[in-house]
């Protein structure tokens, strides 16, 4: 298992990478449309599709290419973690970059964010606690671009984290013993 671990982290790298930067790509997209990235529901997200397909792409390569076809449940996991790393990091930092770049993107979230908060119901309110509420309130002018970032980044990880095991059992192949 260890003996193929710079394929592995190879792999890994090369493909977070690319989908770091591609979900980044999409984060712009949607900006430019109009829809900022980071106040649509954390269902929504895109980055459910974007892992999920480069997940799948990496394991594969790895189990058919490399591996004659045998992945292990471990092997899926640790490719998964490196992927998700990288894949994190590179958005990430390339959001952060951005935000340094254009402030309107900064800007227009603490601007959106704030209507979307003043729009919510008062049952809402009552069912968050109004002290949550105003809180909120008033610490969203404070938000910096490494806000953004870590939220990006630690949101990446929990829907890498149920997709990776997911897709490690399903994709999971082993010798067959006689």
């Amino acid at each position: 298992m260890f003996d193929s671990a710079p394929r592995m982290f190879y792999l890994s790298v090369r493909n977070g990478a690319i989908a770091g930067a591609l979900g980044f790509v999409l984060m712009l997209i949607l900006f430019y449309m109009g829809k900022h990235p980071f106040l649509f529901p954390i269902y929504f997200d895109f980055r459910f599709v974007l892992i999920s397909v480069f997940l799948v792409i990496t394991l594969k390569e790895y189990r058919d290419d490399y591996q004659q076809g045998i992945l292990y449940f471990s092997q899926g996991m640790i490719i998964s973690l490196i992927f998700t790393m990288v894949f994190a990091l590179v958005a990430s930092l390339l959001i952060g970059l951005f935000g340094l770049l254009v402030a309107d993107f900064l800007n227009s979230y603490i601007t959106l964010a704030k209507e979307q908060l003043s729009n919510i119901g008062a049952e809402m309110i009552e069912q968050i606690g109004k002290e949550t509420y105003e809180k909120a309130m008033q610490e969203l002018p404070n938000t910096r671009i490494t806000d953004l970032m870590i939220d990006y980044f630690i949101k990446s990880f929990v829907i890498s984290f149920f997709l990776s095991i997911i897709i490690s059992v399903i994709l999971r192949k082993q010798p067959k013993t006689i």
